[in-house]
């Protein structure tokens, strides 16, 4: 029979690092609160009988948010048949707060006393065998990024399955709130006593789930037993609780934890912080950090040598030029085979298309493999604690910008991580603005323009003011949102900085790896599809096979370029591109590699050579209103997936329509403001 193992534990206590060693898998990690959002299953990679699940992060078994609500619905409910308690060794008593609420519940669990190598490094030590003893439940000590420990707990996990853990402690809570909870126990009278406790306790607690889940005939009872335990707690019996844990908690700690004598000392991260979260240099040093990561991406002249490009860029002209070589040989096989006219235009085409989209895969790569480098270091946790500075005055607490950083990567997770917030205020107002994020798939838009029209030693400075155009943007959003959509109080902010520590190789090449991969997947599927509709629709009427201009997407184009005409282009092709970026980002690129001619081959000449803007876009475009296309571009409506992300965590088609709508008009307003105030200045 097989089993099923959950892994539990605080925010970024290395569960996520721990699943991906067991189970062979490549989740997102990342050295802050909230990557995980939701239960992702794998298989143990040594027994294909055991199933194992990450949980999104918690500190207790009270959740106050809906990721909470994923992990505390699942240990309950489900009731695996062991939980894995991921605690980390350098924060024992916090930790632990949770292994006691999971040990009430009466499921196995065996505690992994994760990230040992710090408390070695602090000159700690934790007597784990004696912690064992006192807890009732195996303790195993692990470095789960290294990969020490985890068979042998792994082995306990497996041998606890089915045994009976312990789930009381006497006296724990005082005798009198232990008759108080002893007697809601009995009025529930559940098959199982350890569940009529562990509800008990909540309800004590004031646990609104619990409660809306009572029997109605019970009810009243239970009401009057609770409100004796609050009279008798000295009216809050829910802060007894937790005290009386807290000091249990306490003891044993003092019992099995000896640290090392030592006054205050100032750590590492102490020091940084001191610098990195000034508040003066805080937002310059980010400003600089991400300008340095875009110049590591897109400069001809990196480090200010001339004629030495970027790692992005000097990647970005190889794949090019095998592509160009790849394709050249496709075609002149297809023409070898005498195929005729239209089939070997067709090929060409979709291989233009996809050339386009794929000449762009080395500057994600660079790019992301930064920023995975700058996550996993735990500064991005800093930059949200720097933010809140600003987001209390607009409504916002700083945790909404860590969707937000997110964003950067994907829309769709980015969307996912606003469970991690509290409130329903915020968690709207943040989904409505993560889009304005750059993501992955919006760069090739950017370095499309930056390599055909600011050819002049200005990529750099284009890009990153594109990337920084949608933060300002979003914050303005916030701003306007909880002014006149949400009239609430600002949201307050708790958020643990974690140390900072020098990321692995592994996990940051797998973060990157798993960016560049769906890059890719997209280009072979979905842009492969759309390149064959746009050829097919660019190429032929009603009538039949006729030119460009003629064909049912010219059509289509000129039928809406009207609208955006005063935004600066007043194009059919343009206009086109705009919607089939909708499927998903990337496709604008496809779409131009195929309606201005092999844009794509032409792209990387100018890239390396930095010559001047190529003929068929500059007709369509100057530089203002290539600016003002990609600020559309950044902030209109995300991508289909996106919009279903939206929905799913909205709930409802209207709140997911007003989101849609309030970005479709800050686009249109902000392009709009960009063509009208840039030709006046240029």
């Amino acid at each position: 029979m097989g089993i099923t193992i959950a892994l539990a534990g605080n925010p970024n206590c290395g569960k996520t690092t721990l699943f991906n060693e067991l189970t062979g898998s490549k989740q997102h990690v990342g050295n802050w609160p909230g990557v995980t959002v939701d239960k992702k299953d794998g298989i143990y990679k040594k027994n294909k009988d055991v199933k194992i699940l990450d949980l999104p992060g918690t500190y207790s078994l009270s959740p106050y948010s809906a990721e909470e609500i994923v992990a505390r619905d699942y240990i309950v409910k489900d009731r695996p048949d062991v939980v894995i308690d991921i605690v980390d060794g350098t924060s024992i008593e916090r930790n632990l707060y949770l292994s006691l609420q999971i040990m009430e519940t009466g499921i196995p669990m065996v505690i992994a006393l994760n990230m040992m190598d710090e408390v070695k490094a602090r000159g700690d030590e934790i007597d784990c065998r004696k912690l064992s003893e006192k807890l009732g439940v195996p303790v195993v000590p692990v470095v789960a990024r290294s990969n020490k420990g985890l068979e042998e707990l792994m082995a306990a996990a497996v041998e606890a399955a089915g045994k009976q853990p312990r789930t009381e402690w006497p006296g724990l809570f005082g005798e009198e709130l232990e008759n108080a909870i002893a007697g809601i126990a009995s009025v529930l009278g559940d098959s199982d006593p350890r569940e009529s406790r562990w509800k008990a306790i909540k309800l004590v607690e004031n646990d609104e789930v619990v409660s809306k889940s009572l029997d109605p005939a019970k009810a009243d009872c239970v009401k009057k037993l609770v409100e004796e335990a609050n009279r008798k707690a000295g009216g809050d019996a829910e802060a007894k609780i937790a005290d009386s844990r807290y000091q249990y908690i306490g003891k044993i700690v003092g019992e099995c934890v000896r640290k090392a004598r030592r006054g205050h000392v100032e750590t590492k991260s102490d020091k940084a912080d001191k610098f990195l979260t000034n508040r003066i240099l805080a937002f310059p040093v980010f400003a600089a950090v991400m300008y340095v990561m875009f110049a590591c991406t897109f400069s001809e002249n990196f480090l200010f040598i001339e004629g030495l490009p970027s790692p992005g860029i000097w990647l970005a002209g190889i794949v090019e030029n095998v592509w160009g070589m790849l394709a050249g040989a496709i075609v002149g096989a297809v023409e070898g085979m005498g195929a005729s006219e239209w089939a070997t235009g067709l090929v060409s085409s979709c291989l233009d298309g996809i050339g386009a989209v794929a000449g762009f895969l080395p500057l994600v790569l660079v790019l992301f493999l930064l920023l995975s480098f700058l996550e996993d270091s735990g500064y991005m946790a800093r930059v949200a604690f720097v933010m809140d500075r600003i987001f209390r005055h607009f409504g916002l607490s700083g945790r909404s910008f860590i969707p937000m950083l997110m964003g950067f990567g994907c829309s769709v997770p980015a969307l996912m991580a606003s469970r991690t917030l509290e409130s329903d205020k915020d968690r709207k107002i943040t989904m409505m603005i993560t889009p304005f994020m750059s993501c992955g798939a919006k760069l090739p838009i950017y370095a499309m323009f930056a390599a055909t029209l600011f050819a002049d030693g200005n990529r750099t400075a284009v890009v990153f003011s594109v990337y920084m155009l949608g933060v300002v943007v979003a914050v303005i959003g916030a701003l306007l949102l909880n002014k006149f959509a949400f009239r609430s109080e600002a949201s307050n902010f708790i958020m643990e900085l974690p140390q900072y520590r020098m990321p692995t190789l592994k996990s940051v090449l797998i973060h990157a790896w798993e960016k560049v991969k769906g890059f890719a997947a997209k280009a072979g599927t979905v842009i492969f599809a759309s390149t064959v509709l746009i050829w097919f629709l660019s190429n032929f009427n009603f009538g039949g096979m006729c030119s460009m201009e003629e064909s049912l997407l010219a059509l289509a184009g000129n039928s809406i370029k009207w609208i955006f005409a005063p935004l600066g282009w007043a194009d059919w092709r343009a206009s086109v591109g705009v919607v089939t970026g909708w499927i998903a980002k990337e496709n604008i690129v496809a779409t131009f590699g195929q309606l201005f001619g092999g844009v794509s081959d032409e792209m990387v000449e100018a890239v390396m050579a930095g010559e001047e803007a190529l003929p068929a876009i500059s007709e369509v475009f100057n530089k203002v209103s290539a600016y003002s296309y990609m600020a559309f571009n950044l902030l209109c409506m995300p991508c289909f997936a996106a919009v279903g992300a939206i929905r799913r965590e909205m709930g409802s088609w209207k709140w997911t329509l007003r989101a849609v709508g309030f970005q479709m008009a800050t686009a249109y307003v902000v392009a709009l403001l960009i063509n009208v105030l840039g030709n006046m200045v240029f």
